[in-house]
């Protein structure tokens, strides 16, 4: 049987719970990977992945109202104008100034890296996620993706 240690990628992409949210999405594209570990002493608090990210984006929606005014609303166009330009500013701000602690999940489900990849795959057909962490004593040693898996196969 093919073990998690087999086939687990030992170079991890980490984020530390302090890292900027604007960082991690950064690196994210840069390295062309959709998730990564968020790790504090070597031992995994969290994972942040795109769909964090655009969860982050769908709470911080822009209610396009107060940009585009009414077609009785035309005096007042300045002041939505510049009450809408506001709202856009302070939620940038918020968004750039975001935490990866504020919008990782929490509860991560990891494996050990003696166990079968079966039971890897098993792990993640059934809780709907692409990658898991992977442990030895607790510490981060490694990553596997489904992408892992299927190439393994």
């Amino acid at each position: 049987m093919t073990k998690v240690k087999d086939i687990m990628i030992k170079e991890v992409i980490t984020f530390s719970p302090d890292d900027s949210v604007y960082d991690a999405a950064r690196i994210l594209r840069e390295k062309k990977i959709s998730g990564a570990p968020v790790v504090k002493d070597d031992r995994v608090v969290g994972i942040v992945s795109e769909t964090d990210l655009m969860k982050l984006i769908q709470s911080h929606d822009i209610d396009i109202n107060t940009i585009l005014p009414s077609p009785f609303d035309v005096i007042e166009l300045p002041l939505r104008m510049k009450l809408g330009l506001d709202k856009i500013s302070d939620t940038m701000k918020k968004v750039a100034s975001a935490k990866v602690k504020d919008i990782m999940t929490k509860g991560v489900i990891y494996i050990s890296k003696d166990e079968d990849i079966s039971r890897a795959a098993r792990i993640m057909a059934q809780s709907d996620i692409n990658r898991l962490p992977v442990v030895d004593n607790n510490r981060l040693v490694g990553i596997i993706t489904r992408g892992d898996i299927i190439s393994s196969i």
